[in-house]
This record gives C-alpha cells, structure tokens and sequence, in this order.
C-alpha cells in the first residue's frame, strides 16, 4: 500500500470526479459552487504575504476583499455578456461560469488590516498583506 502513494495514487480524485460531473449535470450554479474561482497563487516572505487572483471579466468594483487575522475573504461577481438580439441565437457551449463567487484564502500568518495593499490589473488582482510588528518573529539574545 505504501507504494501506492509514492506513485502518485490520489484516493479523493474519483470524488472531484464526481462533484465535476454533478455540476455538469445539473447545470452550473454560479462560481461559488466550485469552490476554487478565482484561482490564486500565495507567496509568503517572513514579513509579509504576495497573492494573485485571476479574475477575467470581472469588474474591480464588483470585487470586494476582507481580512480577519488569517483569511482573506476575495467576493464578487461576474456578469454573462447581452445575448445578440440579431435572429435566433442559443447558447451552443457554455465553459465560463457567471454569477457570484467566494474564495476563503488561509494565510500563513496573521496579517495587519491596516497594511493591506490591493490593486486590479489586466484582470489579475494583485494583494500585499504586512504581518504586524508584533507578529513578528525576534532574535532573543542569550547572555552566558
């Protein structure tokens, strides 16, 4: 059984799998139904925290971010373009989700709310958080 991990064996794949097909089947429900939008890359320095969320077709102010001591909450929504009234057109595929969304972000650390940095560019969203001084880890001198 051992070497079945070390092999890449993922025993909650078959689940995603499922919860990937009900959400096909039943149509989607928004963007809060899949738990992961939008995507975020974290990085994490001693003092602080950098993260990316990726954000196309959303409006920045229709963006709302919040932070209690170690997550970040990014809410929001996405609005489907007008349909063309020109003749009769459906829908043919739909892959992109629309609606509201939540993303929870578990931080590394507490941050400081106060020293949160936030800006919205080429549908990226880019946040600086500072942890507070008094979070931050110090040298203690040992005397002989």
């Amino acid at each position: 059984m051992t070497s079945m991990w070390r092999q890449g064996f993922d025993p909650f794949s078959d689940v995603r799998r499922l919860h990937q097909q009900i959400d096909r089947l039943f149509g989607q429900r928004g963007l809060a139904g899949s738990g992961t939008f939008p995507p975020v890359n974290l990085w994490a320095g001693p003092d602080s925290i950098a993260l990316t969320a990726e954000l196309p077709g959303v409006a920045p102010d229709a963006v709302d971010l919040s932070v209690k001591e170690d997550v970040l909450t990014i809410r929001g929504s996405r609005t489907a373009p007008e349909a063309s009234a020109e003749g009769e057109v459906s829908l043919h595929r739909r892959e992109r989700a629309y609606g509201d969304f939540q993303r929870l972000v578990q931080l590394p650390f507490r941050v400081d709310p106060e020293r949160v940095e936030a800006r919205f560019r080429d549908g990226v969203l880019e946040v600086e958080l500072h942890r507070p001084e008094e979070d931050k880890p110090r040298r203690i001198e040992i005397k002989s």
